[in-house]
């Protein structure tokens, strides 16, 4: 197993993407965003071997109008804690700092993005040697991106595509709805949204997305093939 591979693969277990439609001129972009909330995943990659990691994903409210998106997760070989501090406006998440830090087999990583909307750049901070890009209005970070899929969901759509900032470029994610499935899970039985994501399919790999409505369109599960190996998500518990 390649201890380069560790970081990555929580990350994307995590990311890290249910159908009401709500109007955008009937209710303020605060009054149709997420709630708080707290909930725990376990998962299985296997690759040879069966490697079993649990997380933990926090999203709170902070005291200026701003708020928290955290994702925790912990193995005997690897760790990785993510954050991410952005603002709503007409429904859109407004990222203004995204911070990564993981540790894996004794290899460290870490990086800090500031985004700076009055001219339309993120500030990069990856080994004490900070720089520019430029980005687009909307532009998300890799961990706000699963906010803003659920609450476009939310408001109704089907095909989603967004701008990430990521590893020094600005890349393009793109996912569509699938289909409403029925399913098992620790919270019991549940009626989710499938979606998959599509920008990458012809690098063969495969990934889909159970929200769940009912739950505030909570991420449930997710399934992940790639290059012979597979990971399987599953929610443990919500409070």
């Amino acid at each position: 197993m390649r201890a380069r591979k560790i970081p990555n693969l929580l990350m994307a277990i995590f990311m890290s993407i249910p159908m009401l439609s709500f109007s955008s001129t009937a209710q303020k972009p605060e009054e149709t965003f997420l709630k708080p909330y707290t909930a725990v995943y376990s998962t299985i990659w296997k690759k040879g071997i069966s490697l079993k990691v649990e997380g933990k994903q926090t999203l709170s409210k902070q005291d200026n109008d701003s708020w928290k998106f955290t994702f925790t997760a912990d193995s005997l070989i690897a760790s990785l804690n993510e954050s991410s501090v952005f603002y709503v406006k007409d429904h859109q998440i407004v990222p203004t700092k995204y911070k990564y830090k993981s540790s894996a087999l004794g290899k460290k990583r870490s990086a800090t993005l500031t985004f700076d909307w009055e001219n339309n750049f993120v500030r990069n901070d990856v080994k004490d040697k900070p720089w520019n890009l430029s980005i687009n209005p909307g532009t998300l970070d890799k961990l706000s991106i699963q906010l803003q899929v659920r609450q476009d969901l939310k408001l109704g759509k089907n095909d989603f595509e967004y701008q990430i900032a990521d590893g020094g470029y600005i890349k393009t994610w793109r996912f569509k709805r699938d289909k409403m499935e029925t399913i098992n899970t620790k919270l019991g039985r549940v009626s989710a949204i499938k979606i998959i994501r599509t920008d990458n399919l012809e690098k063969g790999k495969k990934t889909s997305f159970w929200f769940v409505p009912s739950l505030d369109y909570l991420l449930v599960k997710l399934e992940h093939e790639e290059d012979g190996e597979s990971y399987h998500l599953d929610i443990d518990s919500l409070k």
